[in-house]
């Protein structure tokens, strides 16, 4: 894993074209530990791979999912998680989790009708998205633009701002989510 991890530390910075002055810069991390790091001769800990994930613009879990062993192809939906959110009414099934050689996702979200919520940043500026709608209505604040997305419709965008997903109801709003990691 230490390899695995060095290896895609070096190529983090090599496809930003950044060098390893620059990175030390961006992260506060010395750039003799960066050299060393890339080189699998330490191993990074949390604190410095903190630095360079909000560097890379990227979670945590993301870097560390990306550098585990190949995940299964299939994943059947009972090994699908769900997390439920009683008091905002948001369920979200993770469809397929991130893998470390693919930087596209698939979300399944469902809202009950009156659900509000609201998000201040994204995780990842310029995180690209696809929404599909697949039962009910959604409307969907984007860049201050709010969007009435209905059953069968899409709407992709970008995030670099808030967001806002509200089901206006009757009915509840369900929804797949293509996310795609810039």
């Amino acid at each position: 894993m230490d390899d695995r991890l060095a290896t895609r530390l070096a190529e983090l910075r090599a496809e930003r074209g950044w060098s390893l002055d620059e990175l030390a810069e961006r992260s506060g991390v010395s750039r003799s530990t960066l050299s060393r790091v890339e080189r699998g001769e330490i191993s990074p800990t949390t604190s410095l791979l903190g630095r360079l994930c909000t560097a890379y613009e990227r979670p945590m879990s993301r870097l560390l999912t990306e550098v585990e062993a190949d995940g299964p192809q299939l994943i059947p939906a009972g090994g699908q998680s769900v997390w439920t959110d009683d008091d905002s009414g948001f369920v979200r099934r993770s469809v397929s989790p991130p893998h470390p050689a693919l930087r596209a996702e698939v979300v399944e979200g469902a809202l009950r009708p009156g659900a509000d919520i609201g998000y201040d940043a994204p995780s990842v500026p310029g995180l690209e998205q696809h929404l599909w709608m697949l039962e009910g209505t959604l409307e969907l604040t984007v860049d201050g633009r709010t969007h009435t997305v209905s059953t069968g419709d899409c709407l992709r965008f970008r995030l670099w701002g808030p967001t806002r997903f509200r089901c206006p109801g009757p009915g509840a709003a369900r929804y797949a989510l293509v996310l795609v990691m810039p």
